[in-house]
């Protein structure tokens, strides 16, 4: 009698016809969905009421791959048209899970002013520190002297502190962890999920074909400064989360905030009817 192929806990949660997925050896960007669709399955929320919205990038392929209503969108359009989903059906969990440089470059724009309103969407981006699907050139987030194909002397830019932004901008959740804290990462999008309001995390993720091979780092070297060169302090103050390896970079959770979300304002003002 043939053995029974053991079931993976989250394959009802994968389009498995679309496995293989394009994803590198070494790439933590599987890592990071992984804990995204383990959050949603520990949710205990009807997968029906879930969406997931992807922009362009190598984390967009994640919206193809997820069994769930799904949008892979225009380059930097995740968050209008996760906003566009939210207003239509309220009801809706909204996920947008991206990277860097479709969320903070081309769609920066769109992230802040969705802060700003308050939009009831859980954010998650992948920050891989460069456009890893187009050739590994130089992004909003490139640490300061790195080297990419389009700064092969290194970057001598500041890039975003993401964190900030994002509490800067308005939103209610704010945490950053790496995909080597996969439980912690875990646990932290579970509770964006249930957060009323915008939420955002940050997730690090090692890219060793264009990111990690520019600045001479093994796939495992990367992993070792997330272990090494990490320091986990909830409640960090945003000003104090750039991105610096050498001095080290902080983790954890960092907003957590009440405040009335664009649809309770919008229904205060328009939909009186909606309101308890």
């Amino acid at each position: 009698m043939a053995k029974k192929t053991p079931k993976h806990p989250l394959d009802d949660l994968i389009r498995k016809d679309r496995i293989p997925h394009i994803w590198c050896p070494g790439c933590g960007i599987g890592t990071i969905f992984s804990s995204c669709l383990t959050a949603i399955k520990e949710s205990g929320i009807d997968l029906k009421k879930f969406v997931m919205i992807s922009g362009i990038g190598c984390s967009g392929r994640a919206a193809g791959y997820v069994n769930l209503d799904s949008f892979h969108t225009t380059h930097g359009r995740a968050i209008p048209f996760a906003t566009g989903v939210k207003l239509a059906n309220p009801e809706l969990n909204v996920i947008v899970f991206s990277g860097d440089g479709d969320l903070f470059a081309i769609g920066g724009n769109h992230f802040i002013h969705a802060a700003r309103r308050n939009v009831d969407i859980t954010v998650i981006c992948v920050n891989n520190f460069n456009y890893g699907m187009t050739g590994g050139q130089v992004a909003a987030t490139t640490p300061n002297m790195a080297k990419t194909t389009t700064t092969p002397f290194g970057n001598p830019e500041t890039p975003f502190n993401l964190p900030l932004m994002a509490y800067a901008a308005g939103a209610t959740y704010v945490a950053r962890w790496t995909m080597l804290h996969s439980r912690d990462l875990t646990e932290s999008i579970s509770e964006a999920i249930l957060k009323n309001g915008f939420s955002f995390i940050e997730a690090l993720s090692p890219c060793p074909i264009n990111y990690g091979r520019r600045n001479k780092l093994k796939p495992l070297d990367q992993l070792k400064l997330y272990q090494e060169k990490t320091i986990i302090k909830n409640d960090a103050k945003p000003t104090e989360l750039d991105i610096n390896f050498e001095k080290g970079v902080v983790l954890g959770k960092f907003v957590d905030i009440e405040r009335p979300t664009y649809g309770d304002s919008y229904n205060k003002i328009c939909r009186p009817d909606k309101l308890e």
